[in-house]
């Protein structure tokens, strides 16, 4: 299944984006980030569904909460989109 991944540079910021997308109505899980996406020692990841993420990136922008990278899941690998 395809999703997005958001990735944030903490847990207390991780946790901000999610609040401010769940109250716009945004589901979203959050998960420490896969080794192979980043070399940060303490990320953690947002994932979203695709149809999602441009209501999600506005959402965040407004709250002053912009994602450090978006990856996108598809055929069983990551790759990293622009925001």
């Amino acid at each position: 299944m395809e999703h997005y991944l958001i990735l944030a540079r903490s847990v207390t910021y991780a946790q901000r984006m999610q609040r401010v997308l769940e109250k716009a109505g945004i589901r979203c899980q959050i998960f420490r980030a896969p080794r192979d996406l980043t070399d940060l020692g303490c990320a953690y990841v947002l994932r979203l569904a695709v149809a999602d993420l441009p209501q999600a990136l506005i959402v965040m922008h407004r709250a002053a909460l912009d994602p450090v990278q978006i990856f996108l899941y598809q055929k069983g690998a990551y790759r990293e989109v622009a925001p």
